[in-house]
């Protein structure tokens, strides 16, 4: 195809200011000269090149879904799993282990205690626990 410059056309603009082709060879130019008279005596390959050298693609060619998504997706769950991955090896090898007030043991413990010290009886914790039952009021 010849090169073209400023030739600019989507389906919200269809018409460009400048034809596609802008240099022409012998066959085109003659194609154009037949194109001054009768529409009548050209053929339908020769109404669709003469489209051809006007407009880069037709209406249905603009439309025309591409499988660009595809490869956006594809892109998406490939850094989604390698996130993945650098979040599991960092669990494994990078940070440390879970402090020990962090199991349920050392919660229970540390729970029993605040109940003991009767911490904040008024409106906290123990003012919701039933010391004679040993259970949470209901």
């Amino acid at each position: 195809m010849p090169p073209y410059t400023n030739y600019h056309a989507q389906r919200s603009y269809p018409m460009p200011d400048e034809p596609f082709c802008t240099e022409l060879n012998a066959e085109q130019r003659a194609l154009k000269e037949k194109e001054k008279g009768s529409w009548t005596q050209l053929t339908h390959d020769e109404k669709v090149a003469l489209y051809r050298l006007q407009f880069h693609e037709t209406f249905a060619e603009m439309n025309r879904r591409s499988n660009e998504w595809k490869t956006v997706m594809g892109c998406v769950f490939f850094f989604f799993g390698f996130t993945a991955l650098m979040i599991w090896w960092q669990r494994i090898y990078v940070f440390p282990k879970k402090p020990v007030t962090l199991t349920d043991e050392w919660k229970a413990q540390q729970l029993q205690r605040i109940l003991d010290m009767k911490g904040n009886p008024v409106q906290g914790l123990a003012s919701r626990w039933d010391y004679e039952k040993k259970e949470w009021k209901k």
